[in-house]
């Protein structure tokens, strides 16, 4: 019992704590030793003694699983007065865990073979999205397309009705990943590569199967400018068009099971099937169906925020979100926001830019929720929370918040978006619905998103006096911090959207292994206006980030990007390049020929331009590198995890044995002669240790195994020994200590021939940086598009690395990697280190399966 609690009778008002325990009883007092059961019944407790506070009020939790059966609810009379707070917290060693969730018991083997399990549907559970057997999220089941297909205006007409003898078609989702293939992460024909789409099944009739309404038009009848305006690119701006033609995989099907670690759940006969993974014995095991989609949900309004509430060393775990099972779907445009409703391709949030006029303000598409949401909050504190097992965005801080704090906290295993900040529907808001002053730092964000792929990390729309800073975030998806929105109309030379933004820092954060599975995105992405100056315009400063996967920017300055600086950061091993990039300063009175205000100064990059002053774009003082011990301790010591909050990287959230890793995505493979060359991407989930080598397995049975650090270097494996003539698919398993991952699915059929293969030609827009000692040597591949038609080749055979020499003294780089595999019409760029002070020329050759190429010679350059 609390020490101001020793003294007063059980039930007496001034009682300053309240105990909640799963196996109390709502009859109780709310004492330590009579704890009431429910949160709604602790927050009716709160509401009948916070409105004469003397101290602070504490809600405490003890050990267990707090099972919600409706959501805590709390408004502004739940806040806390006169100067103190309403404190929910953790009992003393205790770990609590508030959960949506009901566990799934009473399973019973039905096919040995098949090692399938089933069992019935918990009381409660109509749908979920979700299923985790001990704290490990399984994988609803998945698989390439059965049968070939062609698109339709409803849908698709396939190769053979093989799929309308399937159970419950209408509970077959559609997926487009983002990009065409590994090779190009670039197709005007998809919503790109930053995306992903899914639509769910209406019907299936002999061959036809018809798609979902509305998110079929959703996905496929985005409203575009005609062809000779804009070059007929979307209204929506954002890019890309309309999904691919054929879905890269299909999901949530009864007789695509058999993969371990996969599970359907059969709403008509409410039955749950499951595969269980080596070692987990069903009979034993927590499986944890979610059941809500909201387990928190507070909310003020302007004039009466809530207020002064704490949260403090909670889990908040086992909710899902079940709008993309609906009609509805998931069509994405960029971070989890999404196009909805009768006809939202041609009126949502596309404003003034379509007749009929669309619906305002501009890019206002609908945002994921949280499974946690704060609106009209102030002071609103998650100390030493976590944010686990979540089947949407995990916390949500929304219009009107204000001076919140988020620290210490983890965010992991959760659908989509980690973490949300602000919105993007007030353009001019009151002073009560700013978002402003709120502070996002020291927490730990990994392995996001996990099923709506295009989500973020930390995302974050219109604001003021933002802090997002000293937060570890690696192993997403895609971007790991996305500020700022409305920046598209750049474009299509329009001013960027007004909004109320300025005064916004992203510093001192630790980003690594981001852009995972998408790409053209960022560790740190900004698009729109952040501010009315440089000086209360956003400042990106002292952050560290390396090893992103899919191209892209390491720091984006995207379209209408302005009054950005970018001061101080470390960028390594980029995969596009480091700072990205100009744009036209469009905004009303502004000179036409300026680019919006920006100021690149004093980072450690690779990119390595000149000091310059020109066109609203000051770029001084960066320093090129080539290793991380070339970069001051002082800077890399303070980027990520203050000390006193480093021991979050130790929690894990399993509660059977550490996982094995997920497998590898979007493998993709060309075949040569008798070998080819196959790549992936790695998992975003490594499971509770590193993943220690993968293993490539061909269908015709040839098998080679490398280290994470091998395929790295090169962004592929080459299996030889396979047979001309004879198409060959490509699965990729991932192992860690705990064990290996099921294979991946399939790469598309390639088959290896004899085909001649010759040199490739030289390689486009060589040009070079000199700085101190070594020079950034840039270049785009043979290969590279002119309104959409090639302008060299790579001589039949993927180009797989480039040689750099230097002249004179004849130094050699030879550049590898996934730049290499993908780069096309990007330029990419590596650095020579080791140069004597001189003049030199660069002579670079892109080299594929027969050998080097044809060279191309850069113009002399002075090394200091």
């Amino acid at each position: 019992m609390d020490a101001a609690d020793s003294d007063v009778p059980e039930g007496v008002a001034a009682v300053r704590s309240i105990y909640v325990s799963p196996s109390g009883d709502d009859a109780n007092p709310g004492t330590e030793s009579r704890p009431v059961k429910g949160l709604t019944r602790a927050r009716d407790l709160v509401r009948a003694r916070n409105a004469s506070m003397s101290a602070d009020i504490a809600v405490v939790l003890m050990d267990g699983v707090h099972r919600l059966s409706e959501p805590l609810r709390l408004e502004a009379k739940d806040s806390g007065n006169h100067g103190h707070k309403v404190i929910y917290r953790a009992a003393s060693g205790a770990h609590p865990v508030i959960s949506g969730g009901a566990r799934v018991t009473g399973w019973k083997k039905i096919d040995a073979g098949k090692n399938l399990w089933s069992a019935p549907a918990p009381a409660g559970l109509d749908n979920t999205r979700q299923l985790y057997v001990d704290g490990v999220r399984a994988h609803r089941t998945h698989a390439r397309p059965p049968v070939a297909l062609t698109i339709t205006d409803t849908g698709y007409t396939a190769s053979s009705d093989a799929m309308a003898h399937w159970r419950n078609p209408t509970d077959i989702e559609f997926v487009w990943t983002g990009g065409d293939s590994l090779w190009s992460e670039r197709n005007s024909s998809n919503p790109g590569p930053w995306t992903e789409p899914r639509c769910p099944v209406a019907s299936i009739s002999g061959t036809a199967i018809t798609m979902a309404q509305p998110c079929w038009d959703n996905d496929t009848k985005r409203v575009t400018f005609p062809p000779d305006q804009y070059k007929g690119r979307t209204v929506n701006l954002v890019g890309g068009g309309n999904v691919a033609t054929k879905p890269e995989y299909i999901e949530n099907a009864y007789e695509l099971l058999g993969p371990a670690g996969e599970w359907y759940f059969d709403r008509t006969a409410r039955t749950i099937f499951y595969v269980p993974r080596p070692g987990e014995d069903l009979t034993a095991a927590d499986v944890e169906a979610p059941v809500l989609e909201v387990l928190v949900a507070g909310k003020g309004t302007a004039e009466r925020p809530i207020h002064d509430i704490v949260f403090s060393g909670l889990q908040f775990s086992y909710a899902t979100w079940l709008f993309p099972s609906s009609p509805e779907g998931f069509s994405e445009v960029q971070a989890n926001y999404t196009v909805t409703g009768q006809r939202g391709y041609a009126t949502q949030a596309l404003c003034d830019l379509v007749t009929p006029r669309g619906t305002c303000p501009y890019a206002a598409w609908t945002k994921i929720p949280a499974n946690v949401q704060f609106a009209f909050g102030s002071k609103i504190q998650f100390l030493d929370d976590a944010f686990v097992h979540l089947g949407a965005a995990g916390l949500d801080l929304g219009t009107g918040s204000q001076g919140n704090v988020v620290q210490g906290s983890v965010f992991t295993d959760i659908s989509g978006n980690a973490l949300e900040v602000g919105g993007v529907e007030l353009l001019a808001p009151e002073p009560g619905e700013l978002t402003k002053d709120n502070r996002i730092v020291n927490n730990h964000i990994y392995d996001v998103p996990v099923e709506f792929h295009g989500g973020i990390a930390i995302i974050n729309g219109y604001s003021q006096n933002q802090l997002i800073e000293h937060n570890q975030i690696d192993h997403t998806a895609y971007a790991a911090i996305s500020m700022g929105w409305g920046g598209w109309p750049d474009k299509i030379q329009m001013a960027a959207t007004p909004n109320p933004s300025k005064n916004n820092r992203v510093a001192n954060n630790l980003i690594f292994n981001h852009m995972q599975l998408l790409a053209d995105g960022g560790a740190i992405y900004t698009q729109g206006i952040t501010g009315t100056s440089l000086d209360d315009g956003e400042k990106v400063t002292g952050n560290v980030t390396y090893d992103p996967w899919g191209s892209g920017h390491m720091i984006y300055t995207d379209n209408g990007a302005t009054f950005v600086s970018l001061v101080g950061n470390v960028m390594f091993k980029p995969n596009f390049d480091n700072w990205g990039s100009r744009h036209k300063d469009y905004r009303p009175g502004s000179d036409p020929k300026n680019n919006d205000p920006t100021l690149v100064a004093d980072n450690y990059w690779q990119q390595g331009d000149a000091d310059s002053s020109s066109l609203g774009v000051m770029v001084r003082g960066n320093k090129l590198f080539t290793s991380f011990d070339q970069v001051p301790a002082a800077i890399r010591d303070n980027a990520g995890l203050e000390p006193a909050f480093e021991g979050i990287l130790a929690k894990h959230f399993f509660d059977g044995p550490p996982p094995a890793p997920e497998p590898p995505q979007r493998v993709a493979a060309f075949g040569g002669n008798g070998f080819a060359y196959v790549s992936w991407n790695p998992p975003v989930f490594e499971g509770a240790s590193k993943v220690t080598s993968y293993t490539v397995r061909a269908s015709s049975g040839q098998s080679l195994a490398v280290s994470p650090d091998e395929f790295a270097a090169t962004g592929y494996v080459k299996l030889s020994g396979l047979t001309n003539g004879v198409a060959t698919t490509f699965q990729v398993s991932a192992t860690n200590a705990a064990g290996s991952s099921t294979e991946s699915l399939p790469s598309l059929p390639v088959t290896p021939s004899t085909a001649s293969v010759r040199t490739p030609d030289a390689p486009q827009s060589v040009s070079v940086k000199a700085g101190k000692g070594m020079a950034s040597v840039h270049f785009q591949a043979p290969t590279v598009l002119v309104n959409n038609k090639p302008a060299g080749s790579d001589g039949g055979s993927p180009v797989v690395s480039y040689t750099i020499t230097a002249s004179p003294g004849g130094k050699k780089l030879v550049v590898t990697g996934r730049n290499v595999l993908v780069l096309n019409n990007h330029t990419t760029f590596a650095v020579m280190d080791g140069l004597a002070s001189g003049t030199y020329t660069f002579t670079i050759t892109a080299d594929n399966v027969a050998g080097s190429g044809t060279p191309t010679t850069s113009a002399p350059v002075t090394v200091n």
